[in-house]
């Protein structure tokens, strides 16, 4: 592990993407205290370096990830703050590699002499339950955002808004740019315990659809090809959500976009995509 990040490029400028995207969501106040996780597949970058798992720790999974076997990850620490992370990669990230059947994981850290006792985030099970999904069906995503946007959140908590298609009407209604980067919507999970088999499950239905995962009060889930378009898909949802709730403080009722506006839209960037 000694200069990892030094001799593998490819590696040290995802760990950075990481980083800038830590400090972003920290800057929104989208991960408040420990708030937030990450996780990007690096398997197509480790060529060897990490073969040798004899004197690594290694930890049971709560569930089997049979498409992950022998794959290594990039994933943010458990307890560890995301503003720390955008300052310390080494202290706040670590490599795991999933065991050979599927059902544990090795720990790498990026610096094991300072952080021997870092662990992979708390709602790790959610991360490989869908990287294990993306496998499967041969996707090209690597990259897995979790975090606590603000105005997503808030909107989880009106009584009047409890589906995903009243959830979709608001987020495509209020930007058309909304409907155009984000042309699937985004899937809707009613609350369920974090970090629990459980939410991983529901949250897994629901990205066969989506690229964008709400929480109910609790936060949102994204993927990507990449670390900073990720980001970018939970940032423009929020925006989305953040000019509905100012067009309410301001004291009248959004108008949105109409159904024939999106259906133009949509016609439109069918068009420009072919």
């Amino acid at each position: 592990m000694k200069g990892i990040l030094k001799q593998n490029k490819k590696l040290k400028d995802i760990t950075s993407q990481v980083t800038e995207v830590a400090q972003y969501l920290w800057e929104r106040g989208w991960a408040e205290h420990i708030a937030g996780n990450i996780s990007v597949n690096i398997n197509d970058l480790i060529v060897g370096e990490l073969d040798d798992v004899t004197n690594f720790p290694i930890s049971r999974l709560p569930d089997s990830y049979p498409n992950l076997a022998n794959k290594y990850f990039l994933v943010t620490g458990t307890g560890r703050r995301m503003c720390d992370l955008a300052r310390w990669p080494k202290k706040n990230l670590l490599i795991i590699k999933i065991s050979e059947d599927g059902e544990s994981y090795y720990i790498f850290t990026l610096n094991k002499k300072d952080v021997p006792e870092l662990k992979p985030t708390s709602e790790l099970a959610t991360h490989l339950s869908i990287h294990n999904k993306i496998a499967h069906r041969g996707s090209k995503e690597k990259v897995i955002i979790h975090t606590h946007a603000t105005e997503l959140i808030a909107l989880t908590h009106c009584q009047d808004i409890k589906s995903k298609q009243l959830i979709n009407n608001i987020i495509w209604g209020m930007h058309p740019e909304v409907l155009m980067f984000i042309p699937k919507g985004i899937g809707f999970v009613p609350y369920t315990i974090p970090g629990s088999v459980d939410i991983a499950s529901k949250t897994l239905k629901e990205f066969k659809d989506h690229d964008v995962v709400l929480w109910e009060k609790h936060g949102v889930f994204a993927i990507g090809e990449n670390v900073i378009d990720t980001f970018n898909s939970i940032d423009i949802v929020s925006k989305s959500a953040k000019i509905w709730f100012m067009c309410k403080q301001a004291g009248f009722e959004p108008e949105g976009l109409t159904n024939e506006q999106l259906i133009e839209l949509k016609k439109n960037y069918t068009l420009q995509k072919k």
